[in-house]
């Protein structure tokens, strides 16, 4: 039983000493944060000084130690102090087309009944950061800062959290205090609008019920008179007799679209990211359109099925994708993605770069689902639009998003 008890109190002390270890650690980690590089060069002259000065006797060494050892202590007392601000960060958009700017504002608040010392203030936009100078707060007072992102291209930036940061004159320690929490900011792609006609139907029995009428199909709208040419199977004899007029059905045309674009994101079939650029607005145009016209829509990439049940959430989709490596994510990957995931679809546009040979892209088109309707769409900045057949599938050329509802147009109408 002794030996029993002696184990269980020798376990529970090293369980003790590995949390004070870790506490002693983690403590150790945040002291050393709190040190910028300036700092540990000071601190390791002070050190170097004091060794020198001691050993050597030395007593101008020792007296330059003390001042080097005051100067860092006087920084240090700048930490102290209470930074405990309410901080409230608020983008007037958190949706914003590449190009415009997105503008915002934070707002810092003392809720203490103590006043705040000056401190700085540091907002995170991505991989950078914008720094900005608080005054003394007294009790109750807030101060608000506006700020403007310029979006020089398309992404999705992570904007804040914000973090107040205490520091001394000299930059040898700073500590900082994160609030809030960050939000994203979505850089959608320009697109551009189609006027018209739906596009990409196909007539299908099992399909949606149109507005357009027809001679023949199965969804019944109407009676009406007979006109040479019209199949007699669907003169409706019962109303004829009464009439005294030839009467036939008038339906409704039912048409099925399952509308899916395809982005190739290969870097190799891309002369530049500008081209890259004109891909994906084109990509995310047909997208909005297809959703405008109550298809069921996929955009796919050869990597993944982008989320686009709505027009917000296809372009906030789009905002994030990004070029593949050189040998990842062609035409040919993206063919066979887009038979695996809509192997019934009706339409499939596959949009890609410049550098896609005729001979890959005939064979990424022959890889599509059976009895989908195929067109390739090359983006090429600057090139005049130009159609070509390849196979029995379409293939435009087109070098500007304006050009591209005129171009879509004429082939899918």
């Amino acid at each position: 039983m002794e030996m029993t008890s002696t184990r269980t109190e020798l376990a529970t002390w090293r369980e003790v000493v590995l949390f004070l270890l870790e506490r002693a650690v983690a403590a150790a980690r945040r002291a050393a944060g709190v040190v910028r590089p300036v700092g540990w060069t000071l601190l390791a002259a002070a050190v170097v000084l004091w060794i020198l000065g001691t050993v050597m006797g030395w007593w101008e060494v020792i007296v330059a130690a003390v001042v080097l050892t005051a100067t860092i202590g006087v920084c240090l007392l700048f930490l102290f102090g209470r930074t405990a601000y309410d901080v409230r960060l608020d983008l007037t958009r958190t949706r914003v087309v590449v190009g415009e700017r997105a503008v915002g504002a934070f707002t810092v608040a003392n809720p203490g009944e103590r006043a705040i010392l000056p401190s700085r203030i540091v907002l995170p936009v991505g991989s950078a950061r914008g720094a900005f100078s608080v005054g003394r707060l007294a009790p109750g007072d807030e101060e608000e800062q506006l700020f403007a992102i310029p979006t020089t291209r398309r992404t999705v930036l992570s904007v804040g959290p914000v973090s107040i940061v205490r520091g001394d004159p000299l930059g040898l320690f700073e500590r900082s205090t994160s609030r809030d929490e960050p939000v994203d900011l979505y850089v959608h792609p320009k697109t551009v609008g189609f006027a018209g006609e739906s596009l990409g139907y196909v007539r299908d029995l099992e399909g949606m019920v149109s507005r357009d009428l027809t001679r023949d199909d199965i969804a019944f709208h109407a009676l009406s008179e007979y006109r040479p040419g019209d199949d007699l199977r669907h003169v409706h004899w019962r109303s004829t007799a009464r009439i005294g007029t030839l009467m036939v059905r008038t339906y409704e045309q039912t048409r099925r679209s399952h509308f899916v674009v395809g982005l190739s994101t290969s870097r190799s079939e891309y002369a530049s990211d500008e081209e890259f650029e004109l891909a994906v607005s084109i990509a995310g145009s047909l997208g909005l359109r297809a959703l405008r016209d109550a298809s069921r829509v996929d955009v796919l990439t050869p990597q993944q099925a982008l989320r686009s049940r709505t027009p917000r959430i296809l372009l906030d989709s789009l905002s994030g994708v990004d070029q593949a490596p050189v040998r990842e994510g062609g035409t040919g990957e993206l063919s066979a993605q887009t038979a695996r995931i809509a192997p019934a679809a009706s339409v499939v546009v596959l949009v890609s770069g410049s550098r896609v040979t005729p001979r890959a892209l005939q064979g990424a088109l022959s890889r599509l689902p059976l009895g989908a309707r195929a067109l390739a769409v090359t983006a090429r900045p600057g090139a005049e639009t130009a159609r070509r057949r390849i196979g029995d599938a379409d293939a435009l050329t087109i070098g500007d998003l304006d050009a591209v509802p005129a171009a879509i147009g004429r082939v899918l109408s």
